[in-house]
């Protein structure tokens, strides 16, 4: 059976069948009101019932016709990419590309207008990011080209491990002979680099040769690129050899020395490339290198999140936040005696740091601050398991090299000084996770941040979860920081200063990532933007550009703070800001929305359902005109 006729024999009874029926009130009887009186029981059992949610409000219909079909993309695809799992192979790019475009050719048949607004939001949900998809498998191909004069010998390593996927039988001696092989190709591959890195050699192969005795020339970003793929190919070949190895005594024989020659010689061009190409240095800190995506790719990420802007209007709506930051900055440092050296009074703040092993205690009760203020002001739901589930984790040092601030979700993963770092590593660990910094972002990672938006995805519409985008993500935990703030939320000039510092963070992080992405910054460049227009100890700043572009994260993630931020405000001051809802009701319909886009959050509480050809057009901030291209 085909991708699309499992798709429409899912999809269209549903969509032409109409909405489903009412079910038997059997919920009553479980309803916690129909309990017996609370005061009876024990402590243990009244913790137990307030956990238990409202089963009425559960067993309701679902709303979208198109949660079962999203559902069951989000299953195959899973399943399709356990059994296509070989990184770096064509031919797993060009199964995938069959995959998307028939779930699209599927898609294409459902009776849009026959569903509801949740219905039509997720049919639009769904193209787009198959869209997406395609248009990221088109991107992974130029890499591929462009790393070519770099990797002649990954497409036999790939096709050694495709072949075990198969089960096809391999014949040792076979084995063996193309294990020799491909380690001279490596081997001629290093040299012909290592000839094109010489000062008197002009010309040559060039960074698109194909001849690996001709020289080659690289640049240090697809040499850093082509190293990390060097290890995965590594690794593919290590479990290519492990399946046979033991169990086939000729294989074992044949291809034991063979592997191990061409491991090693693998291994050295990996470190070539990494030390000798890109500029590494064993024992010392890597330095941050990054892999710019370009303006053409920034304008298809930014189509697929659904934001009508060019780039560089994103960029200067972030100069506009933040002057407005660095106004209220200097109210604080005023109102603190530093005049209007607002830096001063920052680094007085990062002092205000409590001692080495106090820091969970402070973390604690800065998240029950949070909650209590929310709560009091009644301005969400806050389900007592997601008030009573939430933990604390310290952070390792390694991991402080990436991470040296907080880490949010069920667990919030604290940074702070540990025994083992230097007495610098310390200093600027406290300072950098001080009271009043953390006190403005605890919230943001717990509560009503992360936490609550993960309790709440996997209780509401969590099909959706598939669609999953930073912009409401951490869109919705700055958009708490904002909100918070106007609310009075900071109590003292020294809080205000520890909100701002953040807040002139976000702010950065967009001049940065999307500077560096369009080519107009070095990583250096975006290290010093921290240290002097944020106040960033360096070596917190050094870890958070390469926390940003060493690759697991993807290129619009860091701009995507801010900018979500600002498209919640929008949408509070068009919602809330009428009457049309309350807090409550706003902050509640976002979070059992569960994450998407944003502007397809503002279809949803807005009502007004979508057309089949919508595409981006909320203007979130001022009157800037729509500009952005990408796959439609």
């Amino acid at each position: 059976m085909t991708v699309r006729t499992c798709l429409l024999r899912i999809c269209l009874p549903i969509v032409l069948g109409g909405v489903l029926g009412g079910r038997p009130t059997a919920w009553a009887s479980a309803s916690p009101s129909a309990q017996a009186d609370p005061s009876s029981r024990s402590d243990g059992q009244q913790v137990a019932v307030s956990y238990l949610p409202d089963l009425a409000e559960l067993m309701r219909p679902g709303s979208s016709e198109m949660r079962d079909v999203i559902e069951r993309y989000a299953i195959d695809r899973e399943t399709f990419f356990r059994f296509q799992h070989v990184p770096h192979s064509s031919t797993r790019r060009e199964a995938a590309r069959s995959f998307y475009r028939e779930w699209l050719n599927a898609l294409a048949a459902v009776v849009f207008d026959a569903m509801g607004i949740d219905g039509r939001t997720d049919w639009l949900l769904l193209r787009n990011q198959l869209l997406y998809e395609l248009a990221l498998l088109d991107r992974e191909e130029r890499r591929a080209t462009e790393m070519e004069p770099l990797l002649p010998f990954r497409g036999a390593i790939v096709e050694l491990r495709e072949a075990c996927r198969r089960m096809q039988p391999v014949a040792p001696r076979e084995a063996a002979r193309q294990l020799t092989e491909l380690d001279g190709v490596v081997e001629r591959t290093q040299k012909a680099l290592a000839a094109g890195r010489r000062p008197a050699v002009q010309g040559g192969g060039g960074a698109g040769g194909t001849d690996p005795l001709k020289p080659i020339v690289a640049s240090r970003t697809v040499a850093y690129r082509a190293s990390r793929v060097v290890a995965d190919l590594r690794q593919a070949l290590e479990q290519w050899f492990k399946q046979h190895h033991g169990y086939d005594p000729l294989f074992t024989w044949w291809a034991s020395k063979p592997y191990q020659s061409l491991d090693e010689r693998l291994k050295a061009y990996e470190k070539y490339l990494r030390e000798e190409v890109v500029g590494f240095v064993e024992g010392q800190d890597d330095p941050v290198v990054g892999d710019p995506i370009g303006r053409e790719a920034l304008s298809v990420d930014l189509a697929h999140e659904m934001i009508p802007y060019l780039p560089e209007q994103l960029m200067s709506i972030a100069r506009e936040e933040f002057a407005w930051c660095e106004r209220e900055m200097l109210r604080a440092a005023q109102e603190l005696g530093y005049g209007d050296d607002w830096r001063a009074a920052v680094e007085r703040v990062k002092d205000l740091h409590v001692d080495p092993g106090k820091q969970p205690s402070l973390i604690r009760e800065q998240a029950l601050e949070a909650i209590a203020f929310v709560e009091q002001r009644d301005l969400l739901t806050v389900p007592p398991l997601a008030k009573d589930a939430w933990r604390i984790e310290m952070m390792s040092p390694e991991r402080q090299k990436l991470n040296p601030f907080f880490l949010g979700g069920e667990v919030i993963r604290v940074s702070f000084p540990t025994d083992g770092m230097t007495h610098e590593e310390k200093t600027m660990s406290m300072r950098g996770n001080n009271v009043h910094f953390a006190r403005a972002t605890v919230h943001h990672e717990l509560i009503p941040g992360h936490h609550l938006q993960g309790f709440m995805n996997d209780r509401y519409n969590p099909h959706r979860r598939v669609f999953d985008t930073p912009f409401w993500a951490e869109g919705w935990a700055l958009y708490w920081e904002m909100r918070l703030w106007d609310l009075g939320f900071p109590k003292t000039a020294e809080n205000r200063i520890g909100m701002l510092f953040w807040r002139m963070h976000r702010c950065a992080r967009i001049l940065f990532s999307l500077g560096f992405h369009l080519g107009e910054m070095t990583p250096e460049q975006c290290i010093d933007l921290l240290v002097e227009r944020v106040g960033h100890e360096r070596r917190n700043a050094v870890a958070e550009v390469r926390r940003s572009f060493e690759g697991s994260y993807p290129p619009l993630y860091q701009a995507a703070y801010m900018i979500g931020g600002i498209q919640f405000r929008a949408l509070h001051r068009e919602l809330v800001g009428s009457g049309r809802m309350s807090e409550k009701q706003f902050h509640d319909a976002i979070l059992r929305s569960n994450n998407m886009p944003v502007e397809m959050v503002r279809a949803l509480l807005t009502g007004e359902p979508p057309s089949r050809q919508h595409t981006a057009r909320w203007l979130f901030s001022g009157e800037v005109a729509a500009g952005a291209a990408g796959p439609q």
